[in-house]
Parts: C-alpha cells; sequence; structure tokens
C-alpha cells in the first residue's frame, strides 16, 4: 500500500472505489488499521466496504502508532489525529470530504468537523466510545502500562513488545508505541534509551488529553453545540460503546441525525442503506 508522510510520521493509506471523497478513521481503538473495517466485529458483519465504494472514494489509513503507520513520543491528543486526516486530504489533493468514524475513530471525525468546517461535507460516527466504563478501561490501560515501566523500564518494554509483538490494546504493558515498537529498529532503540520520568509525564497527559470526560471523546461540547455539519449517528450498546456517548452527540450536534436502531437490528442491508441514505443526501 501506498505511504504519506505527514508532519514526518508514515501514514500507510488504501484508496478505493469511485465518487466524491470519503475519509474512514477505522475503528480498533489503539489497533486502528485498514484491516479493521473487514475484519473487526460489528464491521465484519455489516461489510460497509461491499458497499461503500461502489458510491465513494474511500480513503482508509492506519492511524498513527498503528499498523504500519509511523509514531513520535508525544502527549498525542485527538488534534494529532485530526492532523493526520487533513495532511492525508491534502497530500491527495482533496479540499472537502465526507468523513466516517467508527468506534475510536469518531473521537477524531468530531474533532475534525469542528477545527475545519470547511473540509467536512458530513460525518457518520459509527458506535462512538464513551461512557464511564469506557473511561475508567482506559485510564487503566494506561496505568497497566506505566506500572509496567516502572518495574521493568522502557527497555522491558521493547524487550516485552519485540518478543509478543501485540498493540497496545492486546497488552497494555506495551503501550501506545507498541507498533512503531515491533516493526522499527532505530525508533525502538531511541524509545528505550528515553528518560523514564520524563516519558510517564507524556503518557498521564496523552492519558488525561484523550480520556477526559465520561461522555464520547473527541470535541468539547461548546464546540460540537456551535457546528453545522450534518452527522449520521449509529449506537453501540456495551461497555466501550455507550449508547448514552451516541445520545449525547445527537445532543450536541444540531444536524445530528440518530438512528435509532438496536444493535441487532444493524444488518448488513439496514446499515449499508442507513449510511448510503444518509450520504446520498447531503450531495443531493
Amino acid at each position: 500500500m501506498p505511504s504519506a508522510v505527514i508532519d514526518g510520521i508514515a501514514t500507510r493509506y488504501e484508496v478505493v472505489g469511485t465518487g466524491p471523497p470519503l475519509l474512514m478513521y477505522a475503528p480498533g481503538g489503539f489497533n486502528a488499521v485498514v484491516e479493521a473495517w473487514t475484519t473487526l466485529g460489528s464491521y465484519a458483519r455489516i461489510k460497509l466496504l461491499d458497499h461503500l465504494p461502489r458510491h465513494f472514494t474511500c480513503i482508509m489509513f492506519d492511524r498513527r502508532e498503528c499498523g504500519q503507520s509511523g509514531g513520535r513520543v508525544e502527549a498525542v491528543t485527538w488534534a494529532h489525529y485530526v492532523a493526520q486526516g487533513r495532511g492525508l486530504l491534502q497530500h491527495l489533493r482533496i479540499a472537502r470530504a465526507h468523513l466516517i468514524g467508527g468506534c475510536m475513530g469518531c473521537a477524531p471525525v468530531a474533532a475534525f468537523a469542528v477545527a475545519h468546517p470547511e473540509m467536512v461535507a458530513s460525518m457518520v460516527l459509527y458506535w462512538p466510545v464513551g461512557g464511564a466504563k469506557y473511561r475508567i478501561s482506559s485510564h487503566r490501560r494506561f496505568a497497566e502500562h506505566l506500572d509496567f515501566v516502572r518495574t521493568d523500564g522502557l527497555a522491558g518494554v521493547v524487550a516485552l513488545v519485540r518478543k509478543e509483538g501485540k498493540p497496545f490494546g492486546a497488552d497494555p504493558r506495551g503501550g501506545p508505541w507498541a507498533s512503531v515498537i515491533t516493526r522499527d529498529d532505530v525508533f525502538a532503540a531511541a524509545y528505550a534509551a528515553r528518560d523514564p520520568h520524563a516519558y510517564i509525564r507524556i503518557c498521564e497527559d496523552m492519558r488525561d488529553a484523550l480520556f477526559d470526560r465520561d461522555t464520547a471523546p473527541g470535541a468539547t461540547p461548546e464546540d460540537l453545540l456551535r457546528s453545522e455539519v450534518p452527522a449520521l449517528i449509529v449506537p453501540g450498546h456495551d461497555a466501550a460503546h455507550a449508547t448514552s456517548a451516541a445520545r449525547y452527540l445527537e445532543e450536541c450536534l444540531a444536524r445530528s441525525d440518530y438512528w435509532d436502531a438496536a444493535v441487532e437490528a444493524q444488518t448488513e442491508a439496514a446499515t449499508n442503506s442507513r449510511v448510503l441514505e444518509f450520504l446520498h443526501k447531503i450531495i443531493a
């Protein structure tokens, strides 16, 4: 697959289909990769990529620090993820696109629409993450990583990740840069040599920036309330995708279209029909 360097970080991406551009922020938490759209949980079931490319130019990418994209040790915020998607659109010379996010990908989509509304024709928010349980589990994941750093050091993190090869979501001990450590020898060596105390502060700042509320993260309610970007919201219903998070987005977004469908009713046919109906209505 092709790769673009955005703000000094390599981004692996794929473009499929024809029609208006649709930038896709992948699901999968801290393993948000292109393949997640076809292999992960409910996304494998609803098969968006069997339908969307017939109508849209679908732009997928590995989020930074995930899959085959690169990374940089810094206190990553939603704005960093927005910058990656915006940079990819600029690399492809696309001035305006529809956006779709799945799972944790909904947060940067909402943040993108707030920061650059002129670039966002509409947004589809499928199973937005959020809720008290999600915030608590996200903080716990960082705590497990930092406990491991304190006992085994950053060299120990590198040794663990190189042995196990698991991303942050699969083994919290490996931390947010596990995927980059796995692939990049130079990055891994520099990571192991970092000051662990400064590193811990970076991780704490990143944790607090990304998971700062019990509603849907990504953008402040004040900013969402000012947004005029049309949005289709498809609710989830589990510990990571609380229905309350989807309802919160409906409440805050003036032009929201909330699909009040139970998870079991979100079949391949029903979901793709609903998503395409929304997008085509925006285009018309």
